[in-house]
């Protein structure tokens, strides 16, 4: 287990809305309600992210697009970043022309399973939107710009290709094939991206690699519940307290403390929102004797009682 793996433990895609857009130029599609993550490659041809707010990105065969739409407004694809919107696709994902009335969206250019557009277009372009919960995804997804693009990789043409040929298909299991494709795609897009020399990681994500601070790393996310101090911390990396401390902190930019504070917080703010659990129990299972603790340092943390966190939930 590591930081990503905790990080989109939660991110996983179940009936994931796949399109698949043939045209040829000019070609532009604007997504006016986008989903919170929303997938995108060209199969075919060349085009343009143009995000809501922030630059518009050149997308070019076989690479990956990502946007992240949460509170952003609409996303338009196109063929290039000045093509007006041609079609406009709702949180539906249906659609309708431009000039035409929103409410008469539908399936109007669909000629096929999952297909849209024309059938001899030279350009083609899929799209998969992710439905997003919980705070620890939330965590990682802070971390990413509004929109970004990973240029095509030797790794991911399999999995493309296994996607062009899925994605029309309507055989049994379809959909939880292409659900479990777009899981894959999304960890290596993830994992080039937070590769690349201007990308800012989630906190304690590159300090993985380091042979002292990575094992800490994972015990704290694998044992949020044990007492952990800066002593058995230091102790576990072999190193002594101050120098674990700096080591710590110069890595992950927070103190060792701090970082599992945050880290149980985030955790409890998910477990808050399981209907059969009680404070108490999320209390013990990030690391808390008692629910008064719990409850005064999760208010300090998240600006919020617990008890009103699951007021929210239960009515």
């Amino acid at each position: 287990m590591d930081l990503l793996d905790d990080y989109l433990s939660t991110v996983r895609a179940h009936g994931a809305l796949f399109a698949q857009s043939i045209g040829t130029p000019p070609w532009s599609l604007r997504f006016v309600e986008p989903a919170p993550l929303m997938l995108i490659t060209m199969l075919r041809g060349d085009g343009w992210i143009v995000p809501a707010r922030g630059r518009p990105l050149p997308l070019g065969r076989g690479s990956v697009g990502l946007v992240l739409a949460e509170g952003s407004g609409a996303c338009t694809l196109a063929d290039r970043r000045e093509t007006p919107p041609q079609v406009f696709i709702d949180a539906d994902n249906l659609c309708y022309a431009a000039g035409e009335d929103p409410a008469s969206a539908g399936d109007h250019f669909k000629v096929g399973t999952r297909t849209y557009g024309a059938a001899d277009g030279s350009d083609v372009v899929v799209t998969a939107a992710y439905s997003m919960h919980g705070n620890v995804c939330r965590r990682l997804l802070h971390s990413l710009p509004g929109a970004l693009v990973v240029p095509h990789e030797p790794q991911f043409a399999p999995l493309l290709d296994l996607l062009a040929t899925e994605i029309a298909g309507n055989r049994p299991g379809q959909q939880t094939t292409l659900d479990r494709l777009l899981d894959l795609l999304l960890v290596r897009v993830l994992r080039s991206w937070f590769a690349h020399p201007d990308a800012r990681p989630p906190a304690g994500y590159l300090a993985l690699a380091d042979p002292r601070i990575g094992p800490v790393l994972r015990l704290l996310h694998r044992h949020p519940d044990r007492p952990w101090t800066v002593a058995t911390l230091a102790d576990a990396a072999g190193m002594s307290r101050a120098a674990f401390a700096r080591r710590f902190t110069a890595l992950v930019d927070r103190p060792p403390l701090t970082y599992l504070t945050d880290w149980r917080m985030t955790l409890a703010a998910d477990l808050l929102q399981e209907p059969a659990t009680t404070i108490a129990a999320v209390a013990r299972r990030v690391g808390y004797r008692d629910p008064f603790t719990f409850s005064a340092a999760f208010k300090r943390v998240r600006g919020t009682a617990p008890s009103s966190l699951r007021h929210r939930q239960t009515t």
